[in-house]
């Protein structure tokens, strides 16, 4: 030992330390001095490697192996040996390597079967996971769930062949994405889209934990795509599909020159890939560059046909977006393989209706009938667009067009009721001949009727309209007898409300629904008469009141003449003057009016 390096004891002290907290750079540098004082030492040499391999030195890592082979026996570190040649690409010699090893530990299975993917002998390493899931037991369970996934989907994508069922979870966004590549390989689309969903929902729980979930956040996590190694672990096809999420993810960063670059990278590798020109299509849209956008789709277009489709209906789509709905229209007719779709034929009649150019649109429904005239005669699609064509013709008033349309559909189906109906009303028209001579294959009544209950149809619970019996007349029919279950009891009507003077005995007012002026016996307002009344005492104040303080109207005064149609002559009469008699106290759920308050004179209350 020499002097200065310390006790050995200490330096290993440092090193489990260093290995508990991960400082493996440290861990490194306390190795190092024990292999100066003991260059075979086997335990620090084995420590060496553990450290350079979790710092990425893998090169390192083998050269000591390869320098120390007396020492390094191939039990030793034969699976740190495979590891190695593992990440540095080297698969064929990691395979070698393995096979070599007499003694197969669960850690080395799951290399084993890692090399094995990476070879792409699938059945093999299906047969590895099925294994080691089938015969170990800790905590690592869901990760080779996780890695047989893969294997299925990879069979089912790569090889074309269907994918086992062999009841793995869908408990993690992984196992969830690798169960859609399975249905992709399968060409199960509709239920990969709903596993895709799945997984990206499941993915965002997983990540909604992390804080810093934005653009930026993606920008330092693809950073990682760029380590070192890490082209040596994916596909080709999968090292371009990151350089393609780069290029978005500088779009979407607004770095427009660094994105314009690696589309520009990624053309260059692959011309005919036509990820990148739409990404590039994208930023020109974001920069309002339109007309050079689709100057760039077409050239496309006419260099790669094979890519066409896709870069025709996203031109399209541009055209739709600027409103020019004809041009959209016309790119989507040069098509040739989407030409005749259904998608594509209601897509166009769609929007050549929005143009109000109804005779391109039935010009669109009739070379797709003659198409498939020609091609599927009868079949289902055929006879669906014939049907289209004949409706859409009769809502927009082409009457003597749809005949021959509806004519098809009719000799194809004489049964068809609904059919004939049309035909006939679209004849009656354009020739009521042909109409009439039609009518006659129409079924009589009595075949057309059903055997039902329209009154029970009517009370059964689902009906919404319950059409009203008409009144019965009297005389019309005789009243059936019931017994005495059967009589209904009469509702007895309630008496209308009288007035409170009401008089039996008197006659009512034949002009009582005139209003009053338009009366006989109506005279007019008195003019005059209100302001006789009116005091010049306080607010309020009336001749009635000034009367009582009047001495010579008190009962020495001599009496007044009688009123019109009282029974005595005398004016110390009890009797009430109509003006202030009081109604009748009302019931005692009724409240009492307020009074209003008089306007005029001086002064307040």
């Amino acid at each position: 030992m020499a002097s200065g390096s310390g006790p050995v004891s200490a330096l290993w002290t440092e090193i489990n330390r260093c290995g508990q907290n991960g400082d493996f750079t440290r861990a490194l540098k306390a190795v190092n001095k024990i292999l100066h004082e003991n260059k075979d030492d086997v335990t620090a040499l084995r420590c060496k490697i553990v450290c350079l391999i979790q710092n990425g030195g893998f090169k390192e890592a083998l050269n000591v192996m390869n320098t120390h082979t007396k020492s390094l026996t191939s039990d030793m570190i034969g699976f740190e040996k495979a590891y190695c040649e593992y990440r540095l690409n080297r698969v064929d010699h990691a395979l070698k390597t393995i096979q070599g090893i007499p003694e197969q530990t669960d850690k080395l299975k799951e290399l084993y079967g890692q090399v094995l993917y990476r070879l792409e002998r699938y059945d093999e390493c299906l047969a590895v996971y099925k294994d080691m899931i089938r015969n170990s037991q800790d905590d690592y369970e869901e990760e080779r769930k996780t890695n047989l996934s893969a294997v299925l989907a990879a069979q089912s994508t790569w090889e074309n062949t269907s994918a086992e069922d062999l009841g793995l979870p869908e408990s993690s966004y992984e196992l969830c994405y690798n169960a859609a590549c399975c249905l992709i390989g399968q060409g199960q689309l509709s239920q990969a889209m709903q596993k895709l969903q799945k997984a990206e929902e499941l993915c965002r729980k997983s990540l909604a934990e992390d804080s810093d979930q934005n653009v930026f956040d993606s920008k330092k996590k693809v950073k990682l795509t760029s380590a070192e190694g890490v082209e040596h672990k994916l596909a080709k096809k999968q090292l371009q599909a990151i350089e393609i999420n780069k290029a978005l993810l500088a779009m979407y960063t607004n770095q427009a020159d660094q994105c314009n670059k690696m589309l520009a990278s990624l053309q260059t590798q692959n011309p005919g890939h036509p990820r990148p020109v739409l990404i590039k299509v994208a930023q020109l849209c974001r920069e309002k560059q339109h007309n050079k956008a689709i100057e760039l789709l077409q050239r496309f277009s006419d260099q790669h046909p094979e890519s066409a489709s896709g870069i025709k209906l996203t031109m399209a789509q541009l055209y739709v977006t600027q409103g020019h709905v004809t041009k959209a229209c016309d790119i989507l007719k040069s098509i040739e393989e989407m030409k005749y779709k259904p998608g594509m034929i209601s897509a166009l009649v769609t929007m050549y209706t929005h143009e109000e150019d109804i005779d391109s649109a039935i010009d669109v429904f009739t070379q797709a009938i003659q198409y498939y005239q020609s091609e599927q005669p009868g079949s289902a699609i055929h006879l669906s667009l014939v049907r289209e064509a004949a409706n859409y013709k009769l809502k927009y008033g082409r009457k003597k067009e749809a005949t021959s349309d509806l004519e098809q559909l009719w000799k194809q189906n004489k049964k068809d009721v609904h059919t004939l109906a049309q035909l006939i009303s679209a004849y009656s028209l354009v020739d009521q001949d042909k109409a009439k001579a039609l009518s006659k294959h129409l079924p009589s009544p009595d075949t057309m009727s059903f055997n039902v209950d329209v009154d029970e149809l009517e009370n059964s619970h689902g009906a919404t309209y319950i059409r009203k019996k008409a009144a019965k007349v009297v005389g019309e029919s005789q009243p059936k007898e019931q017994g005495p279950e059967g009589v209904k009891k009469k509702k007895k009507k309630k008496k209308g409300k009288l007035p409170k003077n009401y008089d039996p005995k008197s006659t009512p007012d034949p002009e009582r629904w005139l209003p009053m002026r338009e009366r006989s016996y109506y005279r007019g307002k008195k003019k005059g008469k209100k302001k006789e009344q009116v005091g010049r005492g306080t607010q309020g104040a009336t001749s009635g009141a000034c009367a009582e303080l009047d001495a010579s109207k008190s009962a020495s005064s001599p009496p007044t003449s009688p009123r019109p149609g009282s029974g005595t002559g005398t004016a110390t009469s009890n009797a009430v003057p109509p003006r202030q008699q009081k109604p009748a106290a009302a019931g005692a759920t009724r409240k009492k009016a307020p009074q209003k308050k008089k306007k005029g004179g001086k002064g307040g209350w």
